[in-house]
């Protein structure tokens, strides 16, 4: 069977060599269970190194559980999320906010991903309505779903908005670590600096395997957070397993080498179809995402050969995602095949 090489999602690569020689290491004998390990401890310290000496940090299996539980730490059942309509939580998560974290999502437009204040401003005429759900979290995701990344200025000013007004401030953070190397800052200074209250660090589509962090970065919310986890269905027995794949991440930078890297093919791909006029993109390209309308006889001869998503049928726009794992030459070669079909 021909596998054909992927753009579609970050999620398809394996997990970076590093994080299975550390999974094997901790392998060796016994250890004390449900996060209780010095594995867990040396990989929560590593990660207040990194966002804060007082935050609390909880590692679970998936980004969906990270983000519901971690927005079920911030809402009441009468209280509202606010999002971009095309936010994760939104669309890719099954219901499982509503569900779960029993909070309502108010999703408003976000052309180019990104929640802007004034649609949050928007959200609160009922506030103090006692028939109307009341506003009590704004979710933005960094990098968005749309490839696009908020500058800290972008996240101050939305901070200032939700503080203004009494909200806390969630991010979901599946691909954190490529907008840290988009904007070239530190993860604390687009979170704990800027007043995230919760943000989800993702591992999985960093090279972990199954792994992502909860990162609570108002410590009042830690005391309750096992409970939510536990009865979340989240709190892993062999915690080491997980925690030891964030110490790989997190040696030696690697997750933040990993995503400059993600980064730089997808800019290696934009460049290469630019001046094209078959492929026009629809987003700029700050992160390892890259948004294209394309003729549909020429998207369907490069799926022939190549895997990468129909984004949105109704403009015929199409995701091309890169990876930590992603080459130098199959990017070259995807341009080429893109370059030599749009001339056919």
């Amino acid at each position: 069977m021909t596998i054909r090489p992927s753009f579609s999602s970050d999620n398809h690569f394996g997990a970076h060599p590093a994080v299975l020689e550390a999974m094997a290491r901790v392998n060796d004998g016994p250890a004390t269970a449900y996060g209780a390990d010095t594995v867990t401890e040396r990989a929560v310290e590593q990660l207040r190194g990194l966002f804060g000496p007082e935050v609390g940090v909880f590692f679970v299996f998936n980004g969906t559980a990270a983000n519901v539980l971690g927005l079920q730490a911030l809402v009441r059942p009468w209280e509202a999320v606010i999002c971009a309509a095309g936010a994760h939580i939104a669309v890719d998560e099954c219901g499982a906010p509503e569900h779960f974290a029993v909070a309502k999502l108010l999703a408003v437009e976000a052309l180019d991903g990104k929640v802007t204040p004034g649609a949050v401003e928007q959200q609160l005429g009922r506030v103090g309505d006692q028939h109307a759900v009341q506003p009590r979290v704004v979710s933005i995701s960094q990098t968005t779903e749309y490839g696009t990344v908020y500058s800290l200025a972008e996240l101050r000013e939305m901070a200032a908005v939700v503080r203004a007004n009494g909200l806390r401030f969630h991010m979901d953070g599946s691909r954190l670590a490529n907008a840290a190397a988009a904007l070239g800052c530190s993860l604390a200074a687009m979170t704990t600096d800027v007043g995230v209250d919760v943000v989800t660090f993702g591992g999985t589509k960093n090279g972990a395997v199954a792994a992502e962090a909860v990162v609570l970065l108002d410590p009042s919310l830690a005391a309750d957070f096992p409970y939510i986890r536990k009865q979340g269905m989240q709190l892993a027995s062999k915690m080491r397993f997980l925690s030891a794949q964030f110490l790989a991440l997190l040696e030696d930078d690697r997750y933040l080498v990993s995503a400059r890297h993600a980064n730089a093919m997808a800019q290696r791909l934009a460049s290469g179809v630019a001046g094209l006029s078959a492929v026009q993109l629809t987003q700029p390209v700050e992160a390892n995402g890259i948004f294209a309308v394309l003729p549909t006889v020429l998207r369907l001869a490069l799926q022939a050969e190549f895997r990468f998503e129909l984004w949105d049928d109704s403009k015929e726009e199409v995701r091309w995602m890169t990876s930590w794992a992603t080459t130098e030459a199959e990017v070259d070669h995807f341009v080429m095949r893109i370059r030599e079909l749009a001339r056919g």
